[in-house]
């Protein structure tokens, strides 16, 4: 069975959005070292494939594969992308394979086949009924010295809260904090 592990990049104050539009741009950009990308290559494991919603699997397909030989990009672009999509016709960034209309079942029978673990992210949305349907096994948070103030959240308040069990944690030359979590499961209150 694989293992369904999320990667977010996330401010101190939870917020996540860094794509095209968001005022602040690509605030990201100045933590980059090699040795941080080194770091995350590590927490992502020599193989793995993706899942992605929509928005975050277009993005990508217009930067990874012309993004010439590296280890992130070639690892991404050898991937598997399972894509949460209404058009599946124009998926073209493969090897690809949408899943269908009932994600969370499709996702359930990728999970139980034998495979690389399965990365989340971006994809908020998709990350959002991950979460709430408990098929995340891992939380990996790449968090940055910085707070943005507004923008999306790491998911939707639509979620029910959740119960994370630290593992371990990482540091960057510049800061960034890289912080592996187990999902437990619903909040309990006590």
């Amino acid at each position: 069975m694989r293992k369904i592990r999320i990667f977010e990049h996330i401010s101190l104050d939870g917020v996540i959005e860094h794509d095209d539009g968001y005022a602040y741009g690509a605030w990201t950009t100045p933590y980059r070292t090699p040795a941080g990308l080194a770091s995350l290559l590590e927490a992502y494991g020599a193989s793995f494939d993706l899942l992605l919603g929509r928005h975050t699997y277009d993005l990508w397909s217009g930067f990874w594969p012309k993004a010439g030989g590296s280890p992130m990009a070639d690892r991404l672009n050898a991937a598997t992308k399972y894509v949460a999509t209404h058009r599946p016709d124009s998926l073209g960034w493969g090897p690809v394979k949408d899943l269908g209309p009932d994600i969370v079942e499709r996702v359930r029978g990728v999970k139980s086949t034998d495979g690389p673990d399965l990365i989340v992210s971006g994809s908020s949305t998709l990350t959002s009924v991950l979460l709430g349907q408990g098929l995340v096994d891992e939380v990996v948070l790449c968090v940055y010295p910085v707070l943005l103030g507004r923008g999306k959240r790491f998911f939707s308040e639509n979620v029910d809260a959740r119960e994370l069990a630290f593992v371990n944690t990482k540091t960057t030359p510049t800061g960034v904090l890289l912080n592996t979590y187990r999902y437990v499961g619903a909040l309990q209150s006590k």
